[in-house]
Order: C-alpha cells, then sequence, then structure tokens
C-alpha cells in the first residue's frame, strides 16, 4: 500500500470568492430571456437593429419606442440573471452582512458582464453570417445599374421620364449621378455640381432646364431631410442601447443583492415561485 500523507488538522481550505457555477446559470438566463425578449419586440416592430427597412423610412419616434423597449429587455433579463446568481450561491459564514452583500452584487455584476459577452459573440455571428448575402445583393445592384444601390431610388426619380434613353452609356451617367446625389446626401454640394446634375437631368429626360433643376432641388432636398432623420435615429438607438447596458448592470446587481438576501433567510420571491410541500410518510 502507498503511505497516505498524514492529515492536517490545522489545514485551512481556500475560499472561494466567485462561485462560477451561479454566475453562468445567471447569464445564460439573461442571454435566453433577451432573445425572447428582443425577438418579441422585432415581431411587433420594434426591432433593434433598424427600425424600418431602409435609411429613407427610418422613425425617430420608433427609434425611441424600440430604445425603450431595449431598455425593458435588459432590466427584466439582467435582474432575472443577478437575482439567479446571488441566489444560487454558497452562502459564506465567516463573512459579515455588509462583505455577504457586497460579494453578491460582485456575482452580479460578473453575470451581467458573461451575459454581455455572449450577447455580443452572438450579434456578431449573426452579422458575419447575414453579411455576404447582403453584399452580394448590393454588388449585384450596383453591377446592373452602376449606380450607388443606396441611392437607386433617387437616381430613378432625378431620370424618370416616358421616352426611352438613345444613349448608348446610359449606365455611366446613372452612376455618376448617383455618386453626385451620395455627395449631396452626406457633404456640402458646390452649386457647379448641382448645375451638372441637373444638365444631365434634362439632357436624359428631355426637361427644360429650369424643370429639371427644380426636379434636381426636391429630389435633394428630400433625400438630405430622410438621412438626417435617420441619422438622428440612429444616434437615439445606439444611445438608449448603451443606457440599456449600463442600467442593466445597475438591475443586476441589486438583484443579487435581493437574490443573497432570500438564500439566506430562505425566503420565496413570489407567489409564482412558491413550492408546494409534500409530507412522505415511512411506513
Amino acid at each position: 500500500m502507498v503511505d497516505q500523507p498524514p492529515f492536517r488538522r490545522d489545514a485551512v481550505a481556500v475560499p472561494v470568492y466567485i462561485a462560477w457555477g451561479a454566475v453562468i446559470a445567471g447569464a445564460i438566463a439573461a442571454s435566453a430571456l433577451t432573445f425572447v425578449l428582443i425577438t418579441f419586440g422585432a415581431a411587433i416592430g420594434l426591432a433593434i437593429a433598424s427600425p424600418s427597412a431602409t435609411w429613407r423610412d427610418t422613425s425617430v419616434a420608433l427609434a425611441l419606442l424600440s430604445g425603450l423597449w431595449l431598455l425593458l429587455t435588459a432590466v427584466a433579463s439582467f435582474a432575472l440573471g443577478g437575482y439567479l446568481a446571488g441566489r444560487l450561491r454558497t452562502t459564506w459564514d465567516t463573512a459579515t452582512a455588509e462583505e455577504v452583500e457586497f460579494r453578491d452584487g460582485i456575482h452580479g455584476l460578473v453575470m451581467w458582464g458573461l451575459a454581455v459577452l455572449i450577447g455580443a459573440l452572438l450579434a456578431l455571428a449573426t452579422a458575419r453570417t447575414l453579411a455576404p448575402a447582403a453584399n452580394d445583393r448590393d454588388n449585384t445592384a450596383s453591377q446592373t445599374t452602376g449606380e450607388p444601390s443606396n441611392v437607386a431610388y433617387e437616381v430613378d426619380r432625378l431620370f424618370r421620364t416616358d421616352r426611352r434613353p438613345a444613349d448608348p452609356n446610359d449606365q455611366q451617367i446613372r452612376a455618376e449621378a448617383g455618386r453626385l446625389v451620395g455627395a449631396a446626401i452626406g457633404t456640402r454640394f458646390s452649386p457647379e455640381d448641382q448645375a451638372y446634375l441637373s444638365r444631365l437631368v434634362a439632357g436624359r429626360t428631355g426637361l427644360a432646364p429650369a424643370d429639371a433643376d427644380r426636379r434636381v432641388q426636391e429630389i435633394l432636398n428630400d433625400a438630405r431631410a430622410r438621412a438626417n432623420r435617420a441619422r438622428r435615429a440612429a444616434v437615439i438607438l445606439a444611445f438608449m442601447t448603451a443606457s440599456s447596458l449600463l442600467i442593466g448592470a445597475v438591475a443586476a446587481w441589486f438583484a443579487a443583492e435581493a437574490g443573497g438576501r432570500h438564500r439566506d433567510s430562505g425566503q420565496v420571491p413570489s407567489m409564482l415561485f412558491r413550492r408546494t410541500r409534500f409530507t412522505v410518510e415511512t411506513r
């Protein structure tokens, strides 16, 4: 037989301050509830990635509602995960009440960080999966028509006419007009560029110079207004997303502390979780 080392009665167990099982369980529950609520929000029109089909139809009010839904989702999901992280953790008998409460809050915060990391990885994987299809669709549109795909509708409106174009370089004209429209939306548009675009429209559609210039001005003003509205909606949605994550961290902290108090006192959180006790009689 192999001699066993003598048992040391003075050996002290190394304390474990992070109960990773409770943290992981809370993070999984928070991520699952987040996915369910976000999917439900997308089903009723409160999508997170984009509150509208295209940038032309973006609504600031809809972006705000989407942000509020995201805020409620973060509070509910991280509160659930934080409560589980605090409730499932092993009780510390040697720590003071203040120290136990602080450690419970730390468990909720670690759970929050892990859940955010899981959500970010899932979002990245989804984006990488959908990006090739979107790029192929945009490249196909660009190769077919020649102009940038994001302003193809504006170019269609500029060159709308009943006669067929006789110029064999029609696609090159559309591509050049699309680049000019894109520049007009994103930056300051010089009068020379606008006058040149008006001449392109007049030459292709047969409109009088004054009518062509009026069409160009109307379409550019409409595109700029829609682009500005899309930018405001994107800023609101990004701000609400960041705020939701921060508020979710606070909710996870306090929910973990509540879970720890319920754990130490043996309190059932609500009537929904009340357990029916059965008396087993042995014969």
